[in-house]
This record gives structure tokens, sequence and C-alpha cells, in this order.
């Protein structure tokens, strides 16, 4: 094999190695700080890797719980694209905004404004793999499109809602998300809302929930009302649980 060659290969495997996906138990220490004046679009099938540096937005377009748009995030990620080691600050709104699929490998967020991620892709399956979100009011994850967010070996403190398909969306969809070995603590509401009269469903797993419930269930509607609680806990449709512990872990 030419030396070039293995040259790439190296360098691929130890970009690969630097990227600690698996469950952390604190959160960590940024190696710089870079303060945004505008987005930062990742172009489709494209992959940043941050170096832990916490990105943020100057000025701040955090306007605490009113709904923002693409240019109040500090990431907006094109279809396929891959973002890793990076955290986000607290001055912005919208944190990252997944315009198609997308990868979050140990992403961080701190002092969550309106939401830390929005997904919007149509179809398929988006992956948050290690990373964790601490001090978010209301929600972690929003999930507006339709599809799948598969989320494991996720840390989450003080926060309102881990994820929620949307309720109020003016396009509805059966949305689906997986909770894989996540790990909730001090303070949380619920680890997912999700609509229970548009076919959504949850699956919660391996996982360790000292504060909160696992799941909350709607019934939505694409007319922008407030979206009615009907319900929660698994149900066994839209929310399915297993090897979930509440304590000793």
């Amino acid at each position: 094999m030419p030396s070039a060659v293995l040259t790439i290969l190296a360098t691929a495997a130890l970009a690969v190695a630097q990227t600690n996906t698996n469950l952390q138990t604190s959160f960590p220490t940024a190696t710089a700080t870079s303060n945004l004046a505008a987005v930062k679009t990742i172009a489709a099938g494209q992959s940043f890797d941050g170096k832990m540096v916490q990105y943020d937005r100057n000025p701040s377009t955090c306007s605490e719980q009113a709904e923002g748009g693409d240019d109040d995030a500090v990431f907006i990620l094109e279809n396929g694209a891959t973002l890793s080691n990076v955290i986000i600050g607290p001055n912005n709104g919208e944190g990252i905004h997944c315009k198609g699929t997308c990868t979050l490998n140990n992403v961080w967020w701190t002092d969550v404004c309106e939401d830390a991620a929005t997904f919007l892709q149509t179809s398929g399956t988006s992956y948050v793999n290690g990373g964790g979100a601490r001090g978010a009011s209301d929600k972690v994850f929003q999930h507006n499109g339709a599809g799948t967010v598969a989320v494991k070996n996720f840390l989450a403190s003080n926060i309102g809602k881990l994820y929620r398909s949307c309720g109020n969306c003016d396009t509805q969809y059966a949305r689906h998300s997986t909770f894989n070995n996540i790990r909730v603590i001090d303070k949380a509401s619920v680890v997912a809302g999700v609509n229970a009269n548009y076919g959504d469903t949850t699956l919660i797993q391996n996982s360790c929930l000292l504060k909160g419930a696992a799941c909350w269930l709607y019934e939505g509607n694409d007319d922008g009302d407030e979206p009615t609680k009907i319900g929660s806990g698994p149900s066994g449709t839209a929310c399915t649980t297993a090897a979930v512990k509440t304590s000793g872990c």
C-alpha cells in the first residue's frame, strides 16, 4: 500500500480516536473560545471538528424562550453533515439546526437558550453520539422534521425536556426517537415529549434517569395551538422503556 495512503488512513484513525463519544460523567472544559458574528454552515456531506473549542454568537442571539430561526443558530448543518468535538456557549438562541440528517459527535451545550439543536430532516435518521447539555429551562432537542433522532451516551443536567416532537408545527409527521445509555441528573422534567395522535414512537433503554419522567404523551396539532398533554409514562406504543434505572446508577 502506498505510503501516502497509509498516512491518510493513520490520520483518519487518529481523528476517530480523538472523538470521545462514550458516556461522560462531567462536562468538559473548552480549549478556547470563538464568538461568531454570523451562523457557520457545514456543507452537505462535510465534517467539521471543533477540537473542543467553545463556539458562540456575538452579539448574542438569545431571546430566552422566544422562537428563533436559522440566523440565531451557531451552526447550520446541511444534509449529511457531521459536527464533532464542539462546545456550544450560552449566547445564542438556537444552537444547531440540522437541515437534513446530521451527526453530532461529542457535542456539548451549556446554558441552553431556546433549543440546543433542531432537527428538520424530511426522512432518515440523525445521530447524537456522546456529549451532553445542561441548564436548559425548556427543551434540548427539538424535532420539527420527520424521520428519527437517535441519541446515545448523552449526559443531561438541569433541563426541562431532553426531546420534544413538535406539538404544533404546520406540517406534522409520525416522528421517532431512541435514547440509549443516557444519564439524566440534578433536575429534569422528562426525557421525551411525543405526540401519540400522530403515531410518534420513542424508546428509552439501558439508561439512568435520576431525575424526571421517561415520557409525556401529547395530542399534537397543526394549527399552532398549545398541544394538550394526555398522559405520562410508558404506554407500550408511543413510549417504550427497557432496562431503565431511577436510582443506584
